[in-house]
């Protein structure tokens, strides 16, 4: 069942990150799945790290925690790929 929390908690994440972002991206439904998961696990590894808060959960700190981490992934992805006519 914790795969389907991270799924969901994944595509919530993911799909306000890419309403956040001012250039959005089409990455459709798996793409924000994807997105929303890893920028989770960063942010909250960052967070962790460096703020001492994390990902724990369904709660308003995970929310934001996630979300500041797929953004930061969007905008490492897009450098990556400047340029490249992507």
């Amino acid at each position: 069942m914790a795969i389907v929390y991270w799924i969901v908690f994944g595509l919530i994440t993911g799909s306000i990150a890419n309403f956040i972002d001012p250039k959005p991206s089409s990455f459709g439904l798996i793409g924000s799945i994807i997105l929303g998961i890893v920028g989770a696990v960063i942010g909250g590894w960052i967070g962790a790290t460096f703020l001492g808060v994390g990902v724990s959960g369904f709660n308003l700190t995970s929310f934001v925690v996630a979300v500041l981490g797929s953004l930061l992934v969007l905008w490492v992805g897009r450098m990556l790929t400047r340029g490249r006519g992507v």
